[in-house]
């Protein structure tokens, strides 16, 4: 985990240099200011020697002129390396993120996914600089302050030195507990996070049963826990923070009595125990960096840990190596005894076999649960296969390039999910390099261009959070100008109807038709008079095919699709008579 932290500085090698000459400058310089001094009190001051005094003055004065530069360098530059390794790392998780299929999606919240992103790298900056610094400083400070104590007197420097093997043992055993208890912090957030975006996201639906109460205890449970698990946090670091801070305090008392023993027994000169009290200052001083360094530490890579989770997922759609380009697809598709179940499930579709020609509308209908939806998401390797494979133009999905792939897909489903932002922005996802003119012309072809045009903004009307602005006819019209502009060959209908009103759902329809024209379409619908001019209609049930024909055929055969359409016609026609009376 270290060695992959440390990685990251490679981009920014030069600025970690820059820095760390000026940590050891820095670190340098403040072991000469006791050196200086004792020259003073053994020669300058008793000889009266102004001449001395005025030169070391200004040396000194020099010194910490290069100091202020160096800790300006150290200051602003080291968190600059910081926030960029912080922003190299959050680039990396999104987009790893982007490369996981859906599964890892079904099994983690969004909200737990953004405090990774977010929250736990807050602190990777931090300790990206402080903690190479801090670290090199210590050292430096730690050897320099030893080699120069210990040409004043061997003796005692050897006695303060023995307790430094306490102070380490110390840190190590509450550093363990440290470790767990920000780890646990971190978990914490990340259920508060999920809680708070499940709620917002929801916030319509707890309004409209008067639920906010409920929410409230939901959220409230999250957020104790989290209060009680980053108090208990505290209660490790103040344990450590202040043994370690009584250790160093006893290391004063140490150096007084023992240096005033030395002094009466004339083992050491008064100038010599001022030179040895003011480095033992700058002695601690690494002691106290390491422990902060050690705080830093865990907190910021208990965020680290946690980033690390993610990025060594392994997504299991994988491309291959030598995977080809689709080009010029002609929308030939055929599954070949596809077998298909979600993790820890049972089998959703079982040895599905299908052949779509070219141009050719395939409608799949049924019960809900037989796997129409699944049989989509198969197709542009939202999903893999167990068994069995699928082909496009004769090659197996898993022989493409994905990008390729899906490229030459377009998907319409019942749930549209418009991106916060504008119409025009909207639509643009499905080409961003697209022109104006394209733009109107997708959307003319999906009726709602003179919508738009009777908007105050026009194109750039702001369309609100998930489009909650547009209705949802609306918002399916945005959608299909999408798939206009995208222009694929092939296309995917699932549903993209089923929760319209009737008025809507034929103007709907109207552009589906003509968005469906020369492209081989697979349409997933409960509305089975949507679906009566299809090529072919695949009826799918939870023991798989069942029936395959056109509508007369299937409606001569007498079967499921049979029952299946006179039962929903017979629904209609008396929902019908119940509205009319």
């Amino acid at each position: 985990m270290i060695r992959k932290f440390i990685s990251y500085y490679k981009e920014h090698r030069l600025i970690f240099i820059i820095d760390m000459v000026c940590a050891f400058l820095v670190a340098a310089l403040d072991l000469f200011f006791p050196m200086i001094t004792k020259e003073l009190l053994d020669y300058g001051i008793p000889n009266k020697n102004i001449n001395m005094i005025i030169k070391f003055t200004i040396a000194l004065t020099l010194l910490y002129v290069i100091k202020l530069i160096c800790n300006y360098i150290i200051d602003y530059w080291g968190h600059v390396m910081g926030v960029r390794i912080q922003y190299d790392m959050r680039k990396e998780i999104f987009s790893h993120l982007q490369t996981l299929p859906f599964s890892y999606f079904d099994d983690n919240k969004t909200g737990h996914l953004m405090s990774r992103i977010v929250n736990d790298l807050m602190e990777i900056s931090e300790l990206a600089h402080h903690g190479p610094e801090d670290l090199f400083i210590s050292l430096v400070m730690l050897i320099g302050s030893f080699i120069l104590l210990c040409k004043i007197n061997i003796t005692l420097t050897l006695i303060i030195f023995a307790f430094i093997p306490f102070i380490v043992w110390f840190a190590m055993i509450k550093r363990v507990k440290m470790a767990k208890s920000f780890d646990n912090v971190r978990k914490k957030i990340a259920d508060v996070n999920g809680s708070l975006e499940d709620s917002i996201s929801g916030i319509r639906v707890a309004k409209a049963f008067t639920n906010e109460d409920y929410e409230m205890e939901k959220f409230d449970d999250n957020n104790v826990q989290f209060k009680t698990a980053r108090s208990y946090s505290y209660k490790c670091m103040a344990e450590f923070l202040a043994g370690i801070r009584f250790m160093v305090d006893m290391l004063n008392v140490v150096v007084i009595g023992a240096g005033g023993y030395f002094a009466y027994k004339e083992y050491i000169t008064i100038s010599e125990l001022v030179a040895y009290l003011l480095y033992i200052t700058y002695f601690m001083q690494p002691i106290r960096r390491l422990t902060a360094f050690i705080e830093q530490y865990q907190s910021g890579m208990s965020g680290f840990k946690r980033f690390l989770e993610i990025i060594n997922t392994k997504t299991d759609i994988v491309e291959k190596d030598n995977a080809v380009e689709l080009k010029n697809a002609t929308g030939n598709i055929k599954f070949n005894d596809v077998t298909f179940k979600y993790k820890d499930s049972e089998e959703v579709i079982s040895s599905i076999n299908l052949d779509i020609q070219s141009g050719q509308t395939v409608a799949l209908v049924g019960p809900s649960g037989g796997g129409k939806t699944t049989i989509c998401n198969l197709l542009p390797r939202f999903y893999d296969v167990n068994d069995g494979n699928i082909t496009i133009d004769g090659i197996d999905v898993k022989d493409l390039e994905i990008k390729s792939l899906r490229k030459n897909i377009g998907i319409v489903q019942q749930e549209v999910f418009l991106f916060t932002g504008t119409i025009k922005e909207n639509i643009l996802y499905g080409n961003p390099e697209a022109t104006d003119e394209e733009i109107i012309e997708a959307a003319k072809n999906a009726n709602i261009h003179e919508f738009i045009e009777s908007l105050p903004d026009g194109y750039d009307t702001y369309v609100g959070e998930r489009g909650i602005k547009l209705s949802g006819g609306q918002k399916q019209r945005v959608a299909i100008a999408r798939i206009f502009l995208k222009n694929p060959p092939i296309l995917i209908l699932d549903e993209a109807t089923s929760a319209l009103d009737n008025t809507t759902e034929i103007m709907i329809q109207r552009s589906l038709e003509k968005l469906s024209k020369g492209r081989t379409t697979i349409v997933v619908a409960h509305r089975l008079s949507t679906i009566k001019n299809a090529d072919t209609i695949v009826v799918i049930t939870s023991k798989g095919i069942e029936e395959q024909g056109n509508h007369n055929e299937l409606l001569n055969r007498k079967g499921i699709y049979f029952n299946l359409y006179n039962c929903q016609f017979t629904n209609t026609n008396l929902q019908e008579n119940i509205i009319v009376e």
